[in-house]
């Protein structure tokens, strides 16, 4: 009897021992966490449109070289017999400086004869004429007509002085032929290469050495017709168009302040630019109010050239405007808006936009993947959290190399 009973109540102790087991699992769940939605409207960066007005820089480079260079040459023969000091490739000079000192006694020999001719023609001369007033007063003596050219000896008189003229130009000529002896220097410069020394028999023509004038540097620069559309190479007035000149010497960064002197006014038939002559004064500072550093010819620079100014530009980062030529706007709805704009120009950092955004305007100056009109957007505003730069896309656009 007591077997069955337990048999029977085995089935309901179970179930209860179950039951208390469900009712402390029940009691014991811990409360499920508060978690807090996060917005997933893609964030932007803004920036607010500010118009303003600007002169175009443009960019070009070349190598500074003397604006006058002058291949030295003697005009006379002989042997040099002393030369400069400053006579050595890099040597500096004064303009009339005795640079090669040719041998004089030949010449001084001709002076001599040229001056003994000119002597004895006047001689000759003063005696002719003393000899046609004899003749004038034998004739006036025998007769009373007028007397014939020959008889007051005219006709040898006019040769004389004809002579006399040609011992004087004799006489100037051995006079300049002394003094290129003395080879000068035409202007303040520097010798960049020579190819004569002392007892070297020279001719005249013949090459001495190069020549490079100090007072005026000029750098050949290359531009193109898209650059023309912001100079006023053609401009008639007394406007001064400003360069800047720089370029990395002794381990710093140095720039020298020329102007635009002039364009060469023809198109390189192979290249299709147009060479502009940027000038510097006293590049090798020889003046006594000079200070800086010299411009030594040869060394290459670069350039920027102040150009026309431009009216209510807005300008942007490149990167932000996009590659159909539009740029996006957000409106006070944080509603996105893709706008089209004008271009007046662009260089590798910046573009310059001259219509179709109004001052105050908010840009979207962060990358947007798959912008649309209207499309709701979060701006920016302090610090950004990692939820933040997860729901604008930066990480997926970083792993994929932009």
């Amino acid at each position: 009897m007591k077997t069955t009973i337990r048999k029977l109540a085995a089935p309901f102790i179970i179930l209860l021992v179950a039951a208390a087991a469900m009712a402390l699992m029940f009691m014991s769940k811990k409360t499920p966490e508060k978690k807090e939605v996060i917005d997933k409207t893609f964030l932007v960066e803004v920036s607010p449109v500010q118009k303003q007005d600007l002169n175009f820089i443009v960019k070009s480079q070349g190598t500074a070289l003397p604006k006058v260079q002058t291949i030295l040459s003697a005009q006379v023969n002989g042997k040099i017999v002393s030369v400069s000091s400053s006579f050595v490739p890099g040597g500096m000079f004064k303009k009339g400086d005795v640079l090669i000192q040719l041998e004089r006694a030949d010449y001084q020999s001709e002076l001599k004869l040229a001056e003994a001719e000119l002597a004895r023609t006047e001689a000759a001369l003063m005696e002719e004429r003393a000899r046609g007033k004899v003749a004038a007063q034998e004739w006036k003596s025998i007769n009373s007509g007028v007397a014939p050219e020959l008889g007051l000896r005219k006709p040898q008189l006019a040769k004389e002085i004809a002579n006399v003229k040609a011992a004087e130009a004799q006489l100037e000529r051995a006079q300049r032929n002394l003094a290129r002896t003395s080879i000068l220097a035409p202007y303040d410069g520097l010798v960049k290469d020579k190819q004569a020394d002392i007892g070297q028999f020279i001719s005249t023509g013949v090459k001495l050495a190069t020549l490079y004038g100090t007072d005026v540097a000029e750098i050949r620069m290359p531009l193109s017709d898209h650059d023309l559309a912001f100079l006023e190479l053609g401009a008639q007035d007394s406007t001064v168009t400003p360069v800047s000149l720089y370029a990395f010497v002794a381990g710093r960064d140095v720039i020298w302040q020329g102007v635009l002197a002039r364009n060469e006014g023809v198109l390189d038939e192979n290249s299709r630019v147009i060479y502009a002559i940027a000038q510097i004064d006293d590049p090798y500072l020889r003046k006594s109010a000079a200070t800086g550093v010299q411009l030594k010819f040869g060394r290459f620079l670069q350039a920027q050239i102040i150009g026309n100014r431009g009216l209510g530009l807005v300008v942007l980062p490149r990167d932000v405007m996009r590659l159909d030529g539009t740029v996006l706007v957000v409106d006070d709805k944080n509603k996105l808006g893709i706008r089209e704009v004008q271009i007046q120009r662009a260089d590798e950092s910046y573009v310059y936009i001259s219509s179709g955004l109004a001052s105050g305007e908010l840009i979207a100056t962060s990358v947007v993947p798959n912008p649309y009109n209207g499309m709701e957007v979060r701006i920016l505003s302090g610090e950004k959290s990692q939820d933040d730069i997860e729901s604008s896309g930066e990480t997926a656009i970083a792993d994929a190399g932009y």
